[in-house]
């Protein structure tokens, strides 16, 4: 009686990793992550439970993730270290309600990753812009206008629409703004007015109203980039959050001014997106504090 009664608490605990994971991923606090965060946390559970999925939570150490580290870096490490992360996050959670002794990723250091520094001049703006569908030149001004999240410009309803400009709450800071009109801003939103032959509730619908996936829109912005480098002969290396980081980089104002802007919660958050080269006065130059930019040259 006693055995059957130890093997029942036992079954009924979250044994092994996979359990450990599906908990997380029902739990309250998984819920309350933003839609992007959810998705990329489903994402990285993928490789992380070929590995792990078996192994006892209790018997997972240190050593066992920095092997894993190690194999899956020699493919990506900018992923082995989103995976790290993730695991971290799902054994955080475990430690905090006794489902496990102890966090085995702590002390396992992340492969050094080279932040971006793209800054998207106007000329490689335009050559997209001029390829874009009308949909993807509605979000490529949104992204660059209000620097906002992909996320954030696929779920954007009409009722974010106000007299004010556009109301965005961020989805991963969860900063609320209302971007203020200006005349750019209201030319893209009249183009996204175009975009729906039937009545729908997304600035960025499809002609039947509805509303791109992720993978969707992603599909007509890397054709739209594909053509544009064709037709230019430009790299047109950026990503589509690069948008955001010009947007940024060109806003005019202080350090503080941009973090207000942006959303960012710090400053040192901003300075990652700020990637405009600053030009230094030499000895008898005229001083001036502007920053190089080909976007002086840009059409729009």
């Amino acid at each position: 009686m006693r055995y059957e009664e130890e093997s029942d608490q036992y079954n009924r605990q979250l044994v092994f990793v996979q359990d450990l994971v599906e908990e997380y991923f029902a739990s309250p606090r998984y819920q309350t992550l933003a839609a992007q965060t959810q998705e990329d946390y489903k994402k990285h559970s993928k490789n992380v439970l070929k590995v792990f999925s078996n192994m006892r939570v209790n018997s997972v150490r240190a050593s066992h993730v920095r092997r894993y580290m190690d194999k899956r870096g020699l493919k990506s490490e900018t992923q082995a270290n989103r995976e790290k992360s993730f695991l971290s996050v799902v054994f955080n959670w475990a430690v905090e309600r006794d489902y496990a002794k102890a966090n085995p990723t702590r002390g396992v250091k992340k492969f050094k990753e080279q932040a971006r520094d793209k800054y998207v001049s106007g000329e490689e703006y335009q050559a997209v812009y001029d390829h874009a569908p009308r949909a993807v030149r509605v979000a490529m001004e949104l992204a660059y206008l209000c620097a906002s999240r992909q996320s954030d410009i696929l779920s954007m309803a009409w009722d974010q629409v106000i007299d004010a400009g556009i109301y965005i709450e961020q989805s991963k800071t969860h900063v609320r703004q209302i971007k203020a009109w200006s005349p750019r801003l209201r030319e893209a939103i009249d183009l996204a007015k175009s975009l729906s032959d039937a009545p729908t509730k997304y600035v960025l619908a499809k002609s039947n109203g509805g509303g791109y996936t992720k993978n969707g829109f992603n599909a007509a912005w890397q054709k739209a980039k594909r053509k544009a480098r064709k037709a230019s002969g430009l790299a047109i290396d950026f990503t589509f959050h690069d948008l955001k980081a010009k947007g940024i980089s060109d806003f005019e104002g202080t350090r503080s001014e941009k973090q207000n802007f942006s959303g960012h919660k710090t400053e040192r958050q901003v300075a990652s997106y700020d990637r405009k080269v600053k030009v230094v006065p030499t000895v008898g130059s005229e001083p001036h504090h502007k920053s190089y930019s080909e976007s002086n040259s840009e059409k729009r």
